[in-house]
């Protein structure tokens, strides 16, 4: 049951899931700091006053009304998703990599570097060698005429 267990978590597409998961949740933070920071001072150069005396550049809106743009939300947003984002790569990421990469070399299945494709130049020749390779030796060339037979 335990090994069951194992095998389960350490499937790939199991980490991967808890990854993006976790990933999605830090980029929630950003998106709520932009729309905080930026969309809704926006909006309220033209509708709503902001009085709320917050920190940030202020703009007077067409109205006359004071609009305050917070942008320290949205860096602390951004430096808490980079360091979600760094945690995450180094406690799950990293290392599942790196199981991932011994248990192929101890299954003796070594990653191979791509094999790389003949041009369609390269592939005509090797169709022409075949070709001349199965006619027959005593068959005259296409290019010598016929000995005339009596």
């Amino acid at each position: 049951m335990i090994q069951g267990f194992k095998d389960f978590i350490m499937r790939g597409n199991v980490i991967d899931l808890a990854v993006a998961v976790v990933i999605g949740g830090a980029f929630t933070a950003i998106v709520t700091a932009i729309v905080d920071s930026l969309i809704t001072p926006l909006i309220g150069l033209f509708y709503i006053p902001n009085e709320n005396g917050e920190s940030g550049p202020t703009l007077t809106g067409i109205y006359g009304q004071e609009v305050t743009f917070p942008l320290s939300g949205l860096l602390t947003a951004i430096i808490s998703f980079f360091a979600v984002a760094l945690v995450v790569y180094f406690a799950f990421v990293m290392p599942m990599n790196k199981w991932k990469e011994r248990q192929a070399a101890r299954a003796g299945v070594a990653e191979e570097p791509e094999a790389k494709l003949p041009t369609e130049a390269e592939l005509l020749v090797q169709i022409r060698d075949l070709l001349e390779s199965q006619r027959p030796t005593n068959t005259p060339s296409p290019t010598t005429p016929p000995s005339p037979s009596i």
